[in-house]
């Protein structure tokens, strides 16, 4: 028997029911996994709350690391006892789970668990972003949102270690202080600052050359006015809520911005687009540079007081759960 958390309607955190089941022996192309670790991601509160629709009843949860406990036929890469990671599968709110085995890639031994269960899809959305989105380079400035959450640090970091320079917004003085931490060059602070004019003025009135935003919201908008022509605006969440229509004159031809709607779970769909991208990650986190900045653990019989302190933006770095 293995313990799951599932959805049958969306909503509060309080949606979430335990389940004990028995799981199948994995099918063809599957493997089983023993769970050790579990990350917790914005988009698991998008599903939740229904922003972003999943066919219900639902396990949430989309990334984690274990031990293979078994394998289905045709399985030739991996073996059991292999310990590996995996991210962009619904289904990680469990103790164990079967899942695709292309998705499963072997773990260093230097990673903990939990930096395993939390590299990949903040680290693959941020090597996406700064790579397919906008090539971040030295004559880069960069604009970071929620400079202190596990995605927005790795955008410090990833943007620093390819010479831009980085303002990054953070909500409070103790965020500010985990930024700087990270390298960022410039720290505004305060969910009601006017982080526009602070942006023209630490640029010189031209603006940053890319943006990145997960808040959404009305923040958005905002943020138009703080890129340069011909310069990138990368929404890729919305934290603080759904994003007001945008009319197509707001970006031009006055401004000239490219907006940019990404998404990392398509991103991660393509077999070979997703391990290319987890390799160059897990590289990276082996060289100390862009490795998770891990935040709380919790409980995964605590699940809906993780998803509470994750909505209310009471966490930093990359929470995680431990079955």
């Amino acid at each position: 028997m293995t313990r799951s958390f599932a959805i049958t309607h969306t909503g509060g955190a309080e949606q979430f029911e335990a389940r004990d089941a028995a799981l199948t022996d994995p099918a063809p192309g599957e493997i089983r996994l023993h769970q050790r670790a579990i990350g917790l991601n914005f988009i698991d509160i998008y599903q939740r709350t229904g922003l972003y629709p999943v066919a219900l009843p639902a396990v949430l949860g989309i990334e984690a690391a274990g031990i293979i406990e078994a394998i289905g036929p045709g399985v030739e890469h991996l073996a059991v006892g292999d310990r590996v990671a995996y991210a962009g599968e619904l289904g990680a709110y469990a103790e164990a789970r079967n899942l695709p085995a292309w998705r499963a890639v072997r773990v260093p031994a230097s990673l903990t668990d939990a930096e395993a269960a939390t590299a990949l899809a903040r680290g693959i959305a941020a090597h996406m972003l700064q790579t397919e989105v906008f090539a971040v380079g030295a004559a880069t400035t960069a604009l970071v949102h929620s400079a202190a959450g596990g995605l927005g640090s790795l955008l410090v970091r990833g943007a620093k270690l390819r010479g831009a320079v980085v303002i990054a917004t953070v909500g409070s003085a103790a965020k500010a202080a985990i930024a700087r931490a990270h390298g960022a060059d410039h720290v505004i602070v305060g969910r009601d600052a006017d982080f526009a004019a602070e942006v023209r003025a630490l640029t010189g009135g031209r603006g940053v050359d890319v943006a990145y935003d997960g808040v959404g919201g009305t923040t958005l908008a905002r943020t138009l006015a703080c890129v340069r022509p011909f310069g990138t605006v990368a929404s890729f969440g919305q934290s603080a809520g759904p994003i007001p229509p945008i009319a197509v004159e707001d970006l031009g031809p006055r401004r000239s911005l490219v907006l940019a709607r990404p998404s990392v779970m398509h991103y991660m769909a393509d077999p070979a687009t997703y391990r290319r991208a987890a390799a160059a990650v897990l590289d990276a986190a082996l060289g100390s540079s862009l490795g998770p900045s891990l935040g709380r653990s919790y409980r995964l019989a605590d699940l809906a007081a993780a998803h509470r302190d994750l909505e209310a933006g009471a966490t930093t770095g990359s929470a995680y759960l431990v079955p």
